[in-house]
């Protein structure tokens, strides 16, 4: 076909790109501009449709809205994080389920993927583990494209807030922490280098 191109989407514009990445910023702290529930459901409603292996969507995580929720994440937070638990709007607990492999007859019915889990554990654990990370990222892209800011952690006692808030999911295990919300610029440090592509990319 004439003029056919290699796919049914065109590059996203400048504007779009520097909101997701080359003006995007990791913040710290916050303004005080709450963010709604619809707006939650907004950012993993994107989220949600990102790839992960064989569909195992390992990701469980928890919305830490109220000050109530934020003010029991912060007491498993290293001091250096705790004020920034507290005093965002949002934070995010991004879990990972080891027994994610008992949804897959649902969440990927081509295959009898939960046999490729069943009696390994290790590999249960790592294919959590690396999927849930990736939509831990997918959270923050899609937040970011719904016009919020993220701060990711990983200060903070993972075996503290596993026994406080998965009490009844033992199977579920903290990834990373990520709070959401709008990022106050004036409190930036200037962007930290990033390599250009020769430095640390082979194309073979």
């Amino acid at each position: 076909m004439s003029g056919a191109t290699n796919g049914p989407n065109g590059p996203l514009p400048d504007e779009a790109l520097d909101q997701l990445f080359r003006e995007a910023r990791s913040f710290g702290w916050f303004r005080d501009i709450p963010v709604s529930e619809a707006q939650v459901r907004a950012t993993y409603d994107l989220m949600k449709m990102a790839p992960t292996s064989a569909n195992q969507q390992p990701a469980r995580l928890v919305w830490c809205h109220s000050p109530n929720a934020r003010e029991r994440l912060a007491h498993h937070a290293l001091d250096g994080n705790r004020e920034k638990v507290r005093k965002a709007p949002l934070c995010v607990i991004v879990a990972m389920d080891l027994e994610f492999h008992e949804h897959l007859p649902w969440l990927y019915p081509h295959n009898d993927a939960k046999s490729w889990f069943t009696g390994d554990a290790e590999g249960r654990g790592t294919s959590a583990m690396r999927n849930s990370s990736l939509q831990g990222a997918y959270l923050m892209l899609a937040a970011r494209a719904l016009g919020l800011d993220c701060g990711p952690m990983s200060g903070f006692d993972n075996a503290a807030v596993d026994a406080d808030f998965f009490a009844g999911e033992p199977q579920w295990r903290s990834n990373f922490i990520c709070s959401v919300g709008h990022g106050d610029r004036s409190r930036l440090y200037e962007r930290s280098p990033r390599p250009d592509f020769d430095r640390f990319n082979r194309l073979l």
